[in-house]
C-alpha cells in the first residue's frame, strides 16, 4: 500500500472518530451503560446488618465469627464484550446517494465501540462474506477500536456472497462468555424464512439464546422502489446475474416494491418470533435518531 493511500485512509478513519466522539459524548452518553447490563453481581465488601437489609444477603461465616450480624455487599459487574459481526459481502457497496451500505455499517459500528470503550468495555470484530472474512478477537482502547473501523470501511474481502449463518456460529464458537452482537448485514441472504427449521431462524434463536444479539438491517431506498427511467440494465452484486428491467412498466415497478416488503416484512416476522431486537437503517436517512429511539425503547422494557 502506497504511502498517499495509507495517508487517505488515515484521513477518513480520524474524520469518522471526530464525528462518532462528538455523537456518543452529546447524545449516547448513558445509554449505552443503562441498555447493556453488566453479566452479574460481583462481590464487594461486608458490611454491618442494619434492619431493612436484605436477610439472604446475611454473610452467616462473618455473622458467627463477630458475634453479630453482617451482609455481602455486590456491585454490578459492568465489563462486557461487544461483538460487531458485519457483512461486507459485495451488495453492502450499493448506495445511490452520498452513503452506501458499508459506509453506514463502518460509522454506525465505530459510534457503538466508542461507546463500548467509554464504559471500559471490550470490542470485536467479525467481517463475514460467504466465509469468514476477518476476525479480530476483543480487546479494549481506542487504538484498538481505530483499527476496527479502519478494518470495516477498508477491508477488501476474497469472497461476493453472503452466509449469515455461518459468521452467527462462528462468533457462538469464539465468544465463550456472554456477549452483546451486533449482527449488522443488508440481509440479503438465502434461507431468510419464519420456519421453523429455517437455518438461518436456527443460528439466530442459537445466538440470541447465547448473546444478547441485535440485528441492524442497512437498506437503500432504491431496494425498495425502482424509479421510472425506462429499460435499466441491472446486475446483482453478488451473484453477478444481469437481467434488463423495463421501470417504465408500472406492474414491473409495483412487482419490485412488493417483493421487496414481502423480504422485509418476512425478516421481521422471524426476528420477532425470537423475540430478538432489530434496528433498522436506510443509507439516505441519519442513524442517529433511530439509535437514540432503539436504545429508549430497551431501556423502557428493560429499567
Amino acid at each position: 500500500m502506497n504511502e498517499a493511500i495509507t495517508r487517505d485512509i488515515l484521513r477518513k478513519v480520524r474524520q469518522i472518530e471526530i464525528r462518532t466522539n462528538r455523537i456518543v459524548a452529546d447524545s449516547l452518553a448513558g445509554h449505552y451503560h443503562s441498555v447493556f447490563k453488566g453479566r452479574g453481581m460481583d462481590f464487594d465488601e461486608v458490611r454491618e446488618y442494619v434492619p431493612g437489609d436484605e436477610v439472604r444477603t446475611i454473610d452467616w461465616n462473618v455473622t458467627a465469627r463477630a458475634g453479630r450480624p453482617f451482609i455481602k455487599k455486590f456491585a454490578e459487574e459492568r465489563e462486557l464484550t461487544l461483538l460487531l459481526l458485519v457483512d461486507v459481502s459485495a451488495s453492502g457497496h450499493f448506495g445511490s446517494g452520498i452513503q452506501s451500505k458499508r459506509d453506514v455499517a463502518a460509522e454506525l459500528a465505530c459510534v457503538l465501540a466508542l461507546s463500548a470503550t467509554r464504559n471500559n468495555d471490550k470490542v470485536g470484530l467479525v467481517l463475514f462474506t460467504d466465509h469468514i472474512e476477518l476476525y479480530i478477537p476483543p480487546k479494549k482502547g481506542r487504538r484498538h477500536v481505530l483499527r476496527v473501523v479502519r478494518e470495516i470501511l477498508f477491508y477488501r474481502p476474497t469472497r461476493r456472497g453472503t452466509d449469515i449463518v455461518q459468521a452467527l456460529e462462528f462468533a457462538n464458537r469464539m465468544s465463550g462468555r456472554r456477549s452483546v452482537v451486533f449482527l449488522i448485514s443488508d440481509f440479503q441472504a438465502p434461507g431468510i424464512g419464519v420456519e421453523t427449521r429455517s437455518p438461518l431462524r436456527r443460528a439466530m434463536s442459537q445466538a440470541a439464546r447465547r448473546h444478547d444479539l441485535v440485528a441492524v438491517n442497512i437498506r437503500d431506498p432504491r431496494e425498495h422502489a425502482l424509479p421510472d427511467v425506462g429499460l435499466a440494465v441491472l446486475q446483482d452484486a453478488e451473484s453477478g446475474e444481469v437481467m434488463e428491467v423495463d421501470t417504465g412498466n408500472r406492474r414491473t415497478r409495483e412487482l419490485f416494491a412488493r417483493l421487496a416488503q414481502q423480504s422485509r416484512d418476512t425478516l421481521s416476522r422471524m426476528l420477532n418470533a425470537e423475540a430478538i431486537d432489530s434496528l433498522m437503517l436506510t443509507t439516505d436517512q441519519p442513524y442517529l435518531g433511530s439509535l437514540i429511539s432503539f436504545f429508549r425503547r430497551r431501556e423502557a422494557r428493560h429499567p
